[in-house]
């Protein structure tokens, strides 16, 4: 007998020393009553899969191949949520089925932050895979419409990001489809240690369809990853004045956007240091090409922007120093004063602009500060924009406005830039190093001008 109880003993030793640890565990989402048929509201059986895999220790909850009806989950501790080739999360257009564990105030004004998933003060979470996480914008807004006669710009604040992660240590989203977002595509706020590889982004037909917006966030690498959206392809902003956007890694990238492909701003209370953005094309971009703006207090410098290709870019670059100083977390922070530009190289540029672009006719770079408060250390180099010209005499002499306290857009100093080239005013020390110009017709505006500032040019 003691024998017999030697040998079992013997296998369960081994059964235990085989088996996965708690965090390499899988949670099907099916064994938690979850149907995958599009149809009945899956979110509480996913729900609990998550709290589940969380309460042992974490691991990875798997949606097999389906189509998952949700609303609001909220990813805890030590969750990996993996979405097999051939599963679609598909958000609900029942907005009471969303959740805002986080409300902010976006640089237009509304209040926002509800989203189809959610982690808040987490670590080690994830999602990965190659399925697609649907938001249904489309269908959520025609039905909203239909229920509320509110107007449209305060009421769509109350529809749902896709993703957002708000204060969040170890983060991973890799390989996943995100599209047809009702608002922003993914928000990360205040994380730290995050990696977005390999993602694919299509969100189109709505305003504020963000791809990538990080927020306040530090050591963030992001790589690989394709993007068509709506609105801002990728943006780094700070909507709150207490952690600065860190030690950042952009490569490899595809941005297409209704609006800007890189973009700093406009929220920009905190700094934003030691970034690097390299190996990218942006194409068809009915806005800014790479806009850098710091408007509301932050400091931007130790900045990186080097080999990037541009196609039918309505406007290339756009550098703003200002002073709208919003607050966008009115019971947590503060207005703060006018912030500093400096440090900052944009290199190996070689771009085509739209012949139709919100200045009319187009100009390449626009560098403004404001008075009292200048734009210093800039420098371009290796930069090749192609231009339709066209520009008269006329054209030559507008002024174009301050705008001091005003949302930073292109359009805000058109429609009309004096310079094809190069338009500077309130800089120090900004250095152009073989910035050249090809104009498909010619152009009587001078090809740069500098205005109450200094620049150094070197063919």
């Amino acid at each position: 007998m003691k024998h017999i109880l030697n040998i079992l003993a013997a296998l369960i030793v081994a059964l235990i020393s085989t088996m996965p640890s708690t965090a390499d565990c899988a949670y099907d989402v099916r064994h938690y009553g979850a149907r995958g048929d599009g149809r009945k509201l899956d979110s509480p059986a996913i729900q609990r899969a998550i709290d589940r895999c969380s309460h042992r220790g974490g691991g990875v909850v798997t949606l097999s191949p389906g189509t998952y009806l949700s609303g609001t989950l909220q990813l805890r501790n030590g969750v990996t949520l993996h979405l097999d080739k051939g599963a679609t999360l598909l958000g609900t257009t029942d907005l009471d089925a969303y959740s805002n564990p986080d409300p902010f105030v976006d640089g237009l004004g509304t209040t926002v932050g509800a989203a189809l998933i959610v982690a808040v003060d987490a670590h080690d979470v994830g999602i990965t895979g190659q399925g697609v996480i649907d938001g249904q914008g489309s269908a959520l807004k025609e039905r909203q419409a239909r229920l509320d006669n509110s107007p449209e710009g305060r009421r769509w604040g109350r529809r749902p990001f896709l993703l957002r992660m708000v204060k969040c240590r170890q983060v991973r989203v890799e390989g996943i489809t995100l599209q047809h977002s009702a608002a922003w595509t993914s928000h990360y706020f205040q994380c730290t240690d995050v990696v977005i590889s390999n993602v694919t982004i299509r969100s189109l037909g709505l305003p504020h369809n963000d791809g990538i917006d990080i927020d306040g966030c530090q050591r963030v690498r992001v790589s690989g990853c394709d993007v068509i959206s709506g609105d801002d392809a990728l943006c780094l902003k700070t909507t709150s004045s207490t952690m600065a956007c860190s030690d950042i890694e952009v490569t490899d990238m595809r941005l297409k956007s209704n609006q800007a492909g890189i973009k700093f701003g406009t929220e920009s209370m905190a700094p934003f240091e030691r970034i690097s953005i390299s190996r990218c094309h942006i194409y068809d971009t009915r806005n800014g090409g790479i806009k850098l703006l710091s408007v509301d207090g932050a400091a931007l410098r130790q900045v990186l922007i080097t080999d990037i290709t541009m196609h039918e870019v309505r406007t290339p670059m756009l550098f703003r120093l200002g002073a709208r100083l919003s607050v966008f977390r009115k019971a947590q922070d503060r207005q703060q004063t006018v912030g500093l530009f400096d440090q900052v190289v944009i290199r190996n540029v070689e771009a085509v602009a739209s012949d139709v672009a919100q200045l009319t006719p187009p100009s390449a770079i626009l560098v403004t500060g404001i008075p009292g408060h200048r734009i210093k250390g800039l420098t371009l180099e290796n930069i090749h924009v192609t231009l339709l010209g066209t520009g008269t005499t006329d054209d030559a002499r507008v002024q174009v406005p301050e705008a001091v306290d005003k949302y930073p857009e292109i359009k805000t100093f058109g429609p009309k830039i004096p310079a094809y080239g190069v338009w500077a005013r309130h800089v120090d020390g900004l250095l152009l190093r073989n910035v050249t110009f090809t104009l498909k017709h010619p152009d009587a505006r001078p090809k740069i001008i500098c205005e109450d500032g200094s620049i150094e040019v070197f063919d």
